[in-house]
Formats: C-alpha cells, structure tokens, sequence
C-alpha cells in the first residue's frame, strides 16, 4: 500500500478515490490537488510512479493541514466554545446537535436510543384491553 499523511491509501482504486481516505481531504479537495501536482485523477494508484506518488506526499505535507494537525485543530476549536461557555459549546457538551437543528422528533444519531418514560404508554380516559 502507497502511504500519505501517515494513512495506508488503497491500491485498487483511482488515485482520486483513494485520496480521501486521508482525514481532510474530500473529493474536490483530492482533484485539486492532482491538478497541482499534473497526475490523472483515473489512475489506479499502484499504476502511480514513484516520482508522482513522491510528488502527492510532499504537496499535500506542504500545503495542506490533514489528519492529526487537522483534527487537533478540530478538537481544540470544541474546546475553546466548551471553555467560554457559548451556545455551541453547551449543546456540544450535552450530546445534542449543534446548527439549530431540531431535536423533538429527529436527532436519534446524537441523543442515542429511546428512553421510556413512565406514564407515557396510556392516554387518559381509554379503557384497558
């Protein structure tokens, strides 16, 4: 396996998929950077030159903040909204989304499984079966 920013990236596939395997880098992400570096997109990156696939490693090291760097970065931002007390970092400390979304029906993913509540099943005035 080719290795770039410390990720294994996947032989089989084009270049320009494989690429985003590497945390930071999406697919517009991934052809702008063959573009710079004047690789086609379609390659399959065991068919990558050692030259060219030298060429991918240091301009996306160089130019580009991926993976660790990225997601310390990520981490530290949360961190700062947690520390100041803002809105976004309150609803980041309780587990519940953070862009206004809205949390009465949806927002499973983030609030987790059902919690039953008692007194919840019946509604009053209906008979018992």
């Amino acid at each position: 396996m080719t290795r770039i920013a410390g990720v294994d990236i996947p032989k089989t596939k084009p270049v320009w998929v494989s690429l985003q395997y590497i945390y930071g880098i999406g697919a517009t992400l991934s052809h702008k950077i063959l573009a710079q570096a004047n690789i086609n997109p379609d390659t399959r990156v065991d068919k990558l030159s050692e030259d060219e696939a030298s060429r991918l490693r240091d301009l996306i090291t160089r130019e580009y903040r991926v993976e660790g760097d990225l997601r310390k970065e990520v981490n530290m931002n949360i961190k700062r909204l947690l520390d100041i007390g803002s809105y976004r970092g309150v609803r980041h400390r309780r587990n519940l989304p953070v862009r206004g979304q809205r949390t009465r029906t949806n927002a499973r993913t983030k609030r987790g499984d059902r919690k039953t509540v008692a007194g919840r099943g019946q509604r009053r005035g209906m008979a018992k079966k």
